[in-house]
C-alpha cells in the first residue's frame, strides 16, 4: 500500500554529521578541482561520524507490553483520564517514528477531550502536525469539505453560564425612598434604576435595597470605585436590557473589572464573553489575556489560549507570549488550561524543540513540564527531555539529576544519558558498566549496545556495533562508524559495501554524505553526482564540510567531471535504474532530467513514488504538489490532486478526484489510484473483488514503460 513512512534523517538534515579535518578550498565561492583531492588518502579524512545523540524521546523497553498497558487503561479509566492516556501512546509511536499513528492518537485525544480546554491544546497540535496542508485548502473545498478540521471552535458556547449563580435568597428593606437611584463619578451624574441595578449582585442588593444607609439615599458616590460616567452608563443600559453589543472594547474591561469587583456575575459573564468574541490576533490575545486572568474570566482566557497556541509556531517568537506560559502562576495556568496543563506544555515544549532544543524558552517549558507531571509515566518523559536539553546545554549536574528522575520513574533508555555524563567526566569504565548493566539485566536492544560501544576501543567496539545492527537493523551510527573505520585504513570498496547495507533499505542524508566522500576517494564521479543530487532532490539548502559548503556547489563541481547525458540517455538511464529498483539512482537521474526536460509534471510524479518508497513523505509531498502544478491536462491534474488527497488522509475526496479523472481520459494512474483509495475508504471486503477488477483495468491501460517500476512502489 502507497503509505506515509516516517524518516527522521529525510525530514531533519544535521549539517555537521561529519567533522572533516580537511576541507576543499572555497576562493568567491568557486571549490578547487576535484583532482588535487581525489586520492583516498585525502578523503579519508573527511570521513568521520559524530557521536549518536540521545533522543529526548519515550523509548521503553517493550514497546508492545507499554501499548497493552495503555489500550487497556484506555477501557478501564473514567472519560476524563483518557486524553493523557492517548497523549501517553502519542509519545510511544513518537518514539517508533509511526507519523500516522502520532497523529492518529492525537486525533483521538482531541476526539475525547473532556474539556474545552484539552480540545483547544490537541485541535492547536494537530494543527502544528499538519502543517504545509493548507496548500490542499483549495482540493478540499472543491471536494466540499472543510479544510480548517481542526480550526477555532466557539468556546462561549462551550463553556455556558451557571444561570444560579445570581438566584440567592436576598435580605430586603422596602422602606427605599425612590425607584431611582443617582450615581455620581466626579461631576457627572449617572440615574440608574434602583430595582435593576439591585439585581445585579449581592453587594449592590445589600447597599440599596438591605440596610445601609445607602438604601434610603437618592444619591450615591462611585467616584473612588474606578468606573468612568461611560462604564456606569454601561453598566445601567445592562442592568434593563441585558446587552452589551455596543459597548467598545476599552469600556468592556473597565466595566469587568468593575463587575468582578462587585460580584456582578451575570455582567461579568456578558462582558467575559463579549470580549472573548473579539479576540482575533495575537496582540488581542496578549493584551487580554492579563484581564482574564486577575479577573478570573474564563471564556476570554480559554479564547486568547486558542488564539496564541493556534499561531505556533510563530507565537514563540514574541516575548510577550513566552512570558504568559512561563511567569503564570499554577492557580493561574490552572484557571487558563483547566486539567490540560500537562498537554499544554507538553505541546509547548515540542514546538520549542523544533525550534531551538538548546534554547531558554525550552528549558523553561519543559520545566514546567515535569512540575505538571502527575505520575510516573509523565515524570519519566517530562525528566529525561530536560534532562537532554541540560546535556545539550553543558549544564551537566542538572542534566544528572533528571535523568538519574527518569530512570528510578522507570525509562532505563535515560542509563545513556547517564553514561554520556561519566564519560565526559573521564569516566569511561563507568559509562560502560551502567551500559554492560542494563544488557546483563533485560532483554538487551540494539541501543544498548551501540552506546556501549562508545565505551570501548578496537575489535570490542565492532562486535558491539554489530550486535546493534543484528537488533535494530535500523540504526545508522554503526554502519557510518564502519565505514569511516574502513575508510581510515584506505579500503575504500568494504567501505562502500558498507554503508550500502543501510542505504539499500533507509535513506540517510548523513550516509548518503558519506557515501559521495567514499566516491570521491574511488574517482567514481558519475556515482558521486548520483548521491549528491539525490541529496538535494531531499534538502535543496543541504551544506556539506560542517555546514560550510552548499551541496548544490559540490554538484556543479563534480558535473564538471561526468560526460554530459542528452535527454535520451537519462531516459534510457531511469529505465535501467527503475528495472532494477535503484531509487536513489532514479532519483538522481530525474533530478537531472527536471532541469531540461519539458515533462516535467510525469517525471515530478515518480520523484514523489520513488521518495514514498524511501520513506521521506514530506518531500513526496512536495513532489505531488509540483507535478499538480505542472499537469499539461485536467484529467493528469485531478490525478495528482486525487495522490495529493489521498497521501494526506483524505481516501473519499481522493477515490472523487480519480472517478473525475477517469470519466475525462481512462488511464493506467487513475485507475491505480481509484483501487487504493477505494481499498482505504472502507473496510468492507466486499470490496475486494472491485479493487482487483479495477487494478486489471489500470493495466489494460496504456502506460510508459515505468509502469512495472510503479507495480512495484505499490
Amino acid at each position: 500500500m502507497r503509505t506515509l513512512f516516517p524518516a527522521e534523517s529525510c525530514k531533519e538534515a544535521h549539517p555537521n554529521a561529519l567533522n572533516p579535518q580537511s576541507s576543499l578550498k572555497i576562493e568567491r565561492g568557486k571549490l578547487s578541482k576535484l583532482s588535487s583531492y581525489s586520492s583516498s588518502a585525502s578523503i579519508e579524512s573527511l570521513v568521520k561520524v559524530p557521536q549518536p545523540p540521545i533522543l529526548p524521546l519515550f523509548k521503553p523497553i517493550d514497546y508492545v507490553e507499554v501499548l497493552a498497558q495503555i489500550h487497556e487503561e484506555l477501557e478501564s479509566r473514567p472519560p476524563q483520564e483518557r486524553s493523557n492516556l492517548f497523549l501517553l501512546q502519542y509519545q510511544v509511536f513518537r518514539g517508533l517514528g509511526e507519523v500516522k499513528l502520532m497523529r492518529r492518537s492525537l486525533q483521538e485525544a482531541w476526539q475525547r477531550a473532556n474539556t474545552v480546554h484539552e480540545k483547544i491544546i490537541f485541535g492547536a497540535w494537530l494543527k502544528y502536525e499538519k502543517q504545509g496542508e493548507e496548500l490542499i485548502a483549495d482540493l478540499l473545498t472543491t471536494c466540499g469539505k472543510c479544510a480548517n478540521e481542526f480550526g477555532p471552535i466557539d468556546v462561549a458556547s462551550q463553556l455556558p453560564f451557571d444561570v444560579n449563580v445570581s438566584s440567592q435568597k436576598r435580605v430586603t428593606n422596602e422602606s427605599h425612598i425612590s425607584q431611582n437611584v443617582t450615581f455620581t463619578i466626579g461631576n457627572e451624574k449617572v440615574i440608574c434604576d434602583r430595582q435593576k441595578i439591585s439585581e445585579l449582585s449581592a453587594p449592590f442588593h445589600a447597599m440599596l435595597k438591605g440596610y445601609f444607609s445607602e438604601s434610603l439615599s437618592e444619591t450615591i458616590d462611585l467616584s473612588e470605585n474606578n468606573i468612568s460616567p461611560s462604564g456606569m452608563k454601561a453598566i445601567s443600559y445592562f442592568s434593563l436590557t441585558g446587552c452589551l453589543i455596543e459597548v467598545p472594547p476599552n469600556l468592556l474591561l473597565e466595566v469587568l473589572v468593575f463587575a468582578n469587583k462587585f460580584c456582578c456575575d451575570r455582567l461579568k459573564d456578558a462582558c467575559d464573553r463579549r470580549l472573548a468574541s473579539l479576540v482575533s490576533s495575537k496582540e488581542d490575545a496578549v493584551e487580554l489575556m492579563e484581564y482574564a486572568l486577575n479577573e478570573n474570566s474564563a471564556v476570554l482566557a480559554a479564547s486568547c489560549l486558542q488564539v496564541l497556541i493556534c499561531d505556533l509556531p510563530n507565537c514563540l517568537n514574541d516575548n510577550r507570549v513566552v512570558e504568559i506560559f512561563i511567569h503564570a502562576n499554577r492557580q493561574q495556568l490552572a484557571f487558563m488550561v483547566g486539567p490540560g496543563l500537562f498537554a499544554l506544555f507538553c505541546f509547548l515544549s515540542e514546538v520549542s524543540m523544533n525550534l531551538n532544543s538548546s534554547s531558554d524558552t525550552t528549558t523553561h517549558f519543559l520545566e514546567r513540564l515535569v512540575d505538571f507531571a502527575e505520575n510516573d509515566k509523565m515524570r519519566l518523559l517530562a525528566f529525561h527531555k530536560l534532562g537532554c536539553v541540560r546535556l545539550l546545554r553543558k549544564e551537566y549536574d542538572e542534566a544528572r539529576c533528571l535523568f538519574d528522575g527518569a530512570v528510578n520513574a522507570g525509562h532505563i533508555y535515560s542509563i545513556a544519558g547517564l553514561a554520556r555524563l561519566d564519560f565526559i567526566k573521564g569516566e569511561k569504565l563507568s559509562s560502560y558498566e551502567k551500559l554492560n548493566s542494563i544488557i546483563s539485566s533485560v532483554t538487551p536492544l540494539g541501543w544498548m549496545y551501540q552506546e556501549r560501544s562508545l565505551y570501548c576501543d578496537g575489535n570490542v567496539r565492532w562486535v558491539d556495533l554489530e550486535k546493534a545492527s543484528e537488533l535494530d537493523p535500523t540504526l545508522i551510527y554503526p554502519y557510518m562508524y564502519r565505514a569511516a573505520s574502513l575508510m581510515r585504513t584506505q579500503n575504500a570498496q568494504a567501505a562502500l559495501a558498507e554503508i550500502n547495507r543501510i542505504l539499500g533499505f533507509k535513506l540517510s542524508l548523513e550516509c548518503l554524505e558519506i557515501r559521495f566522500f567514499i566516491y570521491l576517494a574511488l574517482e567514481d564521479y558519475k556515482a558521486a553526482l548520483c548521491d549528491v543530487q539525490t541529496i538535494l532532490t531531499l534538502r535543496s539548502d543541504y551544506r556539506m564540510f560542517e555546514g560550510r559548503v552548499a551541496a548544490s556547489q559540490l554538484c556543479t563541481l563534480v558535473r564538471e567531471h561526468v560526460e554530459h547525458w542528452t535527454t535520451a540517455d537519462c531516459w534510457a538511464r531511469l529505465y535501467d535504474c527503475w528495472s532494477a529498483v535503484d531509487d536513489i539512482g532514479s532519483l538522481s537521474v530525474i533530478y537531472q532530467m527536471l532541469e531540461s526536460d519539458a515533462t516535467k509534471s510525469v517525471l515530478y510524479f515518480r520523484q514523489s513514488l520513488l521518495l514514498l518508497r524511501l520513506g521521506c513523505p514530506e518531500a513526496a509531498m512536495r513532489s505531488l504538489q509540483l507535478a499538480r502544478q505542472h499537469a499539461s491536462s485536467d484529467h493528469e491534474r485531478l490525478v495528482y490532486e486525487g495522490w495529493i488527497l489521498y497521501d494526506t488522509g483524505h481516501y473519499e475526496e481522493g477515490l472523487r478526484k480519480a472517478e473525475e479523472s477517469i470519466s475525462i481520459k481512462r488511464s493506467f494512474e487513475a485507475f491505480f489510484l481509484k483501487a487504493y483509495a477505494l481499498a482505504d475508504s472502507s473496510l468492507d471486503s466486499s470490496y475486494s473483488s472491485t479493487v482487483i477488477s479495477l487494478l486489471e483495468d489500470a493495466l489494460r491501460c496504456p502506460s510508459d514503460n515505468l509502469r512495472k517500476g510503479t507495480e512495484q512502489s505499490w
